[in-house]
């Protein structure tokens, strides 16, 4: 993973790739994580498109060179989103996967030329893409300086020919591999065995094939979810850790970075900003343990909201398993659940927003601490 330092600080080789959509939430929450945390993280940032139905994951943006009227709204609501992006990672390393915006060549221009050259971030590629989108990101990954990123998505058992449609686009690129980092996708962990099988196939077959300046296993485990519809308090385990482990064990001399959805499900940001999908009338809470996560529903509007969000509140800070010791591994999002359930001092109950703010905080710190400190996350 390539490690960039910041003004005069030190550099840091970051240890672990969250990715995480370009929305608010996630943007701030790593914003206002100490800079000494943030320094071991690198995120996949991932631009969510901006109107329309939900995206299929894989399936190529279709190209539009010439600017519209649908064109010029999109310029003018994600150029402020990218630079916001860029004073958030003030000047420490990234990568920005736009693959949902890059079919607008001229209305992504501005936004994506800012990211290729006013920040650290690097820009992200993918063997399915059309063509004129993989050259035109090259391009502006290569006038940065930083290299490109090779996002592979592994939701199929890969083959031989992926090999060769890899090494057909490092060509076609004019790439040099050690400039080149290789995002491996996995998706998200429904069923662990077969997960594991596509993982370590994807990693013999494209790991190895050439000397890529870092290999990342990327894979999710929070679930999909119908909030009007989930149990008041669930658990689900974090089968992207324990994936992670068994593809470390089973390849231990293969480099390999650790990467994780943190507490979004694998298609959240293919979904448009304005979606249905991502907001009222419910919404959830959520805290990372080692094992598993607690996601707990709440109301976004209502009469009793506020006493039915510290009611959610205090079934996760009452739950067994939550950190109530003071420890590293807690931070400033175990403070704001606290006050939320027992309703003391401003916090108040917030809103989705912050909720999904406070759950990729406190996600985002416990993981890097756990790493920092060399245990598994």
């Amino acid at each position: 993973m390539p490690s960039h330092g910041h003004g005069g600080a030190a550099m840091v080789e970051p240890l672990y790739v969250p990715v995480l959509p370009m929305r608010r939430a996630a943007v701030t929450a790593y914003e206002r994580l100490h800079l000494q945390l943030r320094r071991h993280i690198a995120p996949l940032w991932t631009v969510a498109p901006h109107t329309g139905p939900e995206r299929a994951r894989g399936t190529p943006a279709p190209l539009h060179p010439d600017p519209d009227d649908i064109g010029r709204t999109l310029h003018r609501w994600l150029t402020p989103r990218a630079d916001h992006l860029i004073e958030a990672t003030a000047g420490l390393p990234g990568w920005v996967d736009a693959a949902h915006v890059e079919g607008e060549v001229h209305s992504a221009a501005v936004a994506l030329w800012h990211l290729a050259t006013r920040s650290r971030l690097t820009l992200v590629a993918g063997p399915e893409r059309h063509p004129t989108h993989q050259r035109h990101t090259a391009d502006l990954a290569f006038a940065g300086g930083r290299g490109l990123g090779i996002r592979v998505l592994v939701d199929e058992p890969p083959d031989e020919p992926c090999t060769s449609q890899m090494l057909d686009l490092v060509s076609r690129l004019c790439a040099s591999p050690t400039q080149l980092d290789l995002l491996l996708d996995v998706g998200a962990v429904n069923d662990f065995a077969e997960a594991g099988k596509r993982s370590l196939m994807a990693l013999d077959l494209l790991g190895t094939l050439l000397p890529w300046r870092s290999v990342t296993l990327l894979s999710g485990a929070f679930p999909e979810h119908d909030p009007a519809r989930e149990p008041a308090l669930s658990t689900p385990p974090r089968l992207d850790r324990a994936l992670h482990a068994q593809v470390r064990a089973a390849r231990p001399r293969q480099r390999l970075d650790y990467g994780d959805y943190s507490v979004e499900h694998v298609r959240s940001a293919n979904r448009p900003a304005d979606s249905a999908w991502y907001g009222p009338p419910w919404s959830l809470l959520r805290y990372t343990l080692p094992d598993r996560f607690l996601v707990a529903r709440a109301p976004a509007r209502g009469p009793e909201r506020a006493d039915q969000v510290r009611s959610t509140a205090r079934r996760i800070v009452e739950h067994e398993s939550y950190r109530r010791v003071p420890s590293v591994h807690r931070g400033s999002a175990e403070a704001w659940l606290e006050s939320c359930a027992y309703g003391t001092g401003p916090a108040g109950t917030g809103t989705p927003e912050t909720w999904a703010r406070i759950g990729h905080t406190q996600h985002l710190t416990y993981i890097t601490r756990c790493l920092v400190g060399g245990d598994r996350a």
